[in-house]
């Protein structure tokens, strides 16, 4: 780790330890009873086998992106407010996540994780308004590892949106097995509307629980990343389901397809299949297996400057110990093969190992 670099984070990591220690206590008194506050740290190690000399790893990941060097992924500490009919959330973060993420937002948004408010607009249907910047609507994966069945992003989940700034009218039926919402956003994962963009970005995502062992979801995002004068319309939709026949086994298969233009006049495609297996060997212990393609040929998202763009499959399992009820301990292999020589070293292939340590408090 550069420890220069590095001490800004840390000065904001013992601010957030801090102020959690404070809020831990203060939660306790009956006057602040409709507030919950919450806290999690990650932090990892990654090495990359190509060996990139700045310790960067390639442009289409976000999050764990440290090559060699001990890291933190992602801390953040939450507040929440709800009582009767009114809602909020306020988080604010250091790491990895934040910085690469966020680089392109103002200085003051890049430590905002989320921050939100919203009031029930019906007495008697479960129908919220909520306005600010709120995690994405789209896909099963977060920003927080500790939730999701991997240790690192899929391409998939790092090439969309982990957070969006907007407004949202959702609606969810009487035994929560049907939510529906509707979106007006400022962009593409934007909280700051980006210079020569005046049109609004729209979003839709639909759930449905059939079971409890069954969840299936749909969002889409109409709206647009470039400017007004490019004249383009971004088209994307997300599908995933995720299957639990038992308390020891589950599958996720999903799939995202997006069209917009790769120049000033031409429109193309990108596409993404992605399928997740996890088994719980025992209470503690947990393994897990991704397989996943991403095909991005005209370079829409990710840039490669190569003949065939980026055309990727990627592979990954992991190992996962529960130590604790809020604390987990992770390791993963990861490789990826691309159709082009895009990686360090003029290679096509690029393989990592990870591992992270993960705790939650509140």
């Amino acid at each position: 780790m550069n420890i220069k670099k590095s001490k800004p984070m840390i000065r904001q990591l013992i601010v957030l330890i801090s102020i959690a220690s404070t809020l831990s206590a203060w939660a306790q008194k009956d006057t602040l009873k409709p507030f919950a506050f919450q806290g999690y740290v990650e932090s990892y190690y990654s090495f990359d086998f190509s060996n990139p000399q700045n310790h960067e790893k390639p442009n289409f990941i976000y999050n764990h992106k440290r090559h060699n060097e001990i890291n933190l992924n992602l801390a953040f500490l939450k507040a929440s407010y709800s009582k009767n009919d009114i809602r909020a959330n306020a988080a604010v973060m250091v790491g990895n996540y934040a910085q690469y993420n966020l680089s392109a937002e103002p200085t003051w948004a890049q430590l905002v994780y989320e921050a939100n408010v919203g009031f029930k607009i019906s007495k008697q249907q479960n129908i919220w308004l909520d306005t600010g910047i709120m995690p994405s609507h789209i896909g099963f994966e977060s920003a927080i590892s500790a939730d999701c069945w991997t240790v690192t992003r899929s391409i998939l989940a790092e090439n969309s949106p982990y957070y969006e700034t907007g407004a949202k009218l959702s609606y969810t039926n009487t035994n929560e097995k049907f939510y529906a919402s509707f979106m007006v956003l400022n962009g593409w994962q934007k909280i700051k509307k980006p210079n020569h963009i005046q049109n609004p970005s729209f979003g839709v995502q639909v759930y449905f629980k059939p079971t409890s062992k069954l969840f299936l979801n749909y969002s889409n995002f109409i709206g647009t990343d470039k400017a007004d004068s490019i004249h383009s319309w971004r088209l994307f939709h997300n599908l995933y389901a995720i299957y639990e026949p038992s308390e020891k086994f589950g599958i996720i298969a999903g799939f995202d397809f997006g069209t917009d233009k790769y120049n000033t006049t031409d429109y193309d495609v990108w596409y993404a299949p992605i399928c997740v297996l996890r088994y719980k060997l025992k209470e503690k212990y947990c393994i897990a297996v991704r397989g996943e393609y991403y095909n991005d040929k005209k370079q829409i998202l990710i840039t490669t400057n190569s003949p065939n763009g980026f055309q990727t499959w990627g592979l990954s399992s992991n190992f996962d110990i529960q130590i604790k009820d809020n604390l987990v301990w992770r390791i993963e292999a990861k490789e990826y093969f691309s159709k082009d020589k895009i990686f360090d070293n003029n290679i096509n292939t690029n393989f990592t190992l990870s591992t992270s340590l993960a705790v939650r408090f509140q």
